[in-house]
């Protein structure tokens, strides 16, 4: 059975766009809405308030508009806003494997197709990955107004044109079954799953994160609905499922991906595919300031 290989990595990837502190001057320049929420921390250096959902929502619409040429990016309210840094690093990283398929150079184009498990309303990897590198996505979720929200971002960007599109997953039981059609083939597919176990634990795990903050509210910064935020058994549960289900759509898809947010779940995940037969299984460490993550992929191809 293989064992996971671990790299690790102090820096977001080399061609991720946000290595640098953000730079306000020029994100208020092309999205002047954002001058309302700056504020000068005690170091006297320009920022926002994290802990404040709005805050957080129109940097990541700043962050769109001026590195994504993406003009009109909106959520519906209490749906996950993601930090842009670290969908950028899961894009790159991915990038990368696909070179290494392919004499060390990225493929770009229309031509490379992607899967995003659980694209959510914000459609945030789709966006970074088409305009980064030209790829196709296809979207899915199983909630449809994150279904219909994602849809009117990619109308509402021209750029986005007829590269991305989204699927509704009907059945909750079920993550690859359903949105993968006969005969379609993926060179790989990503996946951001439910971290926690119950609607308590992501309760709990909000207020740790509203903790650190030095804020005492229960608001999520990020939002984020239930199925965003937990499924039952929690990450480690989705993941087997997704699993299992890659075993019928091996000669369809390269690479299977997901984030495995708890380390201590990657054995786990190794021994499962293992299980089914994948013939290649890697782990790829993520880093940004004193925070790691890591997805692991798998292959059924040589």
């Amino acid at each position: 059975m293989a064992t996971p290989a671990k790299e690790e990595k102090k820096l977001l990837h080399p061609r991720n766009k946000h290595r640098s502190r953000y730079d306000f001057a020029l994100l208020v320049k092309s999205s002047p809405a954002l001058r309302d929420f700056i504020i000068v921390t005690p170091y006297g250096e320009e920022s926002i308030d994290f802990a404040n959902p709005a805050a957080v929502k129109m940097l990541n619409k700043a962050l769109l508009k001026q590195y994504y040429d993406i003009a009109q990016w909106d959520i519906p309210e209490n749906y996950l806003c993601p930090p842009i840094p670290g969908r950028a690093d899961y894009i790159h990283y991915l990038a990368d494997l696909l070179a290494g398929g392919n004499d060390g150079k990225v493929p770009t184009g229309k031509g490379v197709k992607v899967l995003d498990v659980g694209v959510g309303a914000n459609c945030v990897y789709p966006i970074i990955g088409h305009q980064e590198y030209g790829w196709t996505f296809v979207g899915s979720d199983v909630d449809k107004r994150a279904v219909e929200a994602a849809k009117n971002i990619i109308a509402a960007n021209p750029s986005l044109g007829d590269t991305v599109s989204v699927r509704l997953q009907p059945d909750l039981e079920k993550v690859l079954e359903g949105i993968i059609k006969p005969g379609e083939k993926f060179d790989l597919t990503l996946c951001n799953p439910p971290f926690h176990s119950s609607a308590e634990a992501a309760a709990a795990g909000s207020q740790r994160k509203m903790h650190n903050l030095g804020k005492g509210s229960k608001v999520l910064n990020f939002g984020g609905q239930p199925v965003e935020l937990w499924c039952k058994g929690g990450e480690i549960t989705f993941i087997q499922t997704m699993i299992k289900e890659s075993v019928a759509f091996g000669d369809q898809v390269q690479w299977f991906t997901t984030l495995v947010s708890k380390s201590a779940n990657v054995p786990d995940v190794y021994y499962m595919t293992d299980k089914v037969g994948a013939v290649r299984v890697k782990t790829v460490e993520m880093a940004q300031g004193q925070k790691t993550s890591r997805f692991v992929a798998w292959s059924f191809q040589r």
